[in-house]
């Protein structure tokens, strides 16, 4: 990750990612009480300024799944916006993860923690912001978040909205017995809060969930969320979680019990729901989900080659399948020279 140039509060405090047009603002540089931990990607022709939300860029939302941070999606928002230049991305840390845990506007345990809630957080966050985005996508954890956000407006949606559930399903979650240990996020928060905290080191950490049987992704993935605790070193420690664990059980509970159905057998005016199946998915899909998905006249999309870390398994198969939704259909060989060159040669008119 390039280093950020120190930024100027009169440049309306943006930061260059160094050489690639692209700009990042990010929530501790705006002087706004927030809340949640966020950032907003700009494509190269996209310009948006809180003081001025009558002019916003088209905006998609990004959200990550259980365990998870805002970081975890953010290679495969640069991907987005780099194709689509005149869009940005928003990603957020949900409450209980990354750096949401730790806002100073949140009390501990504030709950209660749950799908609804979680949702509730990023609807509050984009009418502070002032935005109202025409995509919303969310992975996992994040794809429930993101059909409770459209289950939670008024009836009428103010402006058509396209949803993507990425590898999630609407209703009860019931993990299959795949391969790698990702399918079993209950055991991994359950493992992780018996672990003593702080930890004297990330290996040592790593060394425990490779030993319960998960996965190296997963062990190397789950020490990220460690930080140096205060007066600790960033290379040696002592380290301590930055999420609140207590809180992702219960928001993990909350996943697992909750059923949007209501909303795709009565979807809102404007809605376009599709949902993108891994083809190596660690959920039991096909049977009598699937079938109701497309009963209900929404699409199911295989990626092929895909784990459930669908973003991080085959990004350009899932920028593929997404890319309609941004107003274009993606010239794969022009993405790739330009995401190497700058600028793309060809710009995606919005009116």
């Amino acid at each position: 990750m390039p280093a950020a140039e120190p930024a100027s509060p009169s440049a309306g405090a943006a930061r260059s990612a160094a050489g690639s047009g692209l700009r990042s603002v990010s929530y501790d540089e705006l002087d706004v009480p927030t809340p949640l931990a966020y950032e907003l990607l700009q494509g190269p022709l996209a310009r948006w300024s809180h003081t001025d939300a009558a002019h916003a860029p088209p905006t998609a939302v990004l959200v990550h799944g259980i365990l998870g941070n805002r970081k975890n999606m953010s290679s495969f928002a640069k991907m987005l916006v780099e194709g689509f230049p005149s869009w940005q991305v928003l990603l957020v840390d949900l409450r209980c993860h990354g750096e949401s845990a730790s806002l100073p506007g949140r009390q501990a345990g504030e709950g209660p923690h749950s799908v609804a809630s979680a949702a509730s957080d990023i609807l509050a966050l984009l009418r502070q912001l002032k935005l109202f985005p025409r995509v919303l996508i969310g992975h996992s954890f994040g794809g429930k978040v993101v059909m409770s956000m459209v289950h939670q407006f008024p009836a009428k949606l103010p402006r058509p909205v396209q949803v993507w559930v990425l590898d999630s399903l609407p209703g009860q979650v019931r993990a299959g017995g795949g391969p790698d240990g990702a399918d079993h996020p209950g055991e991994l928060i359950s493992l992780l809060r018996g672990l003593p905290m702080p930890t004297p080191s990330r290996n040592a950490v790593m060394d425990t969930v490779l030993a319960a049987g998960f996965s190296p992704a997963i062990a190397r993935w789950v020490v990220t969320n460690l930080r140096p605790v205060p007066g600790g070193s960033p290379s040696a420690g002592p380290f301590a979680w930055t999420f609140d664990l207590d809180g992702i059980a219960q928001l993990y509970s909350s996943y697992e019990s909750t059923a949007l159905w209501p909303l795709l057998q009565q979807p809102p005016a404007g809605l376009s729901l599709d949902f993108v199946k891994a083809e190596r998915s660690t959920f039991r899909w096909g049977g009598p989900d699937e079938d109701a998905i497309t009963a209900a006249g929404h699409r199911v999309h295989l990626l092929p080659n895909s784990g459930h870390w669908v973003h991080t398994d085959n990004p350009l198969g899932l920028y593929q399948l997404l890319a309609p939704s941004f107003g274009a259909s993606p010239d794969i060989k022009q993405w790739r020279t330009s995401a190497g060159g700058g600028m793309p040669q060809q710009h995606h008119h919005h009116h």
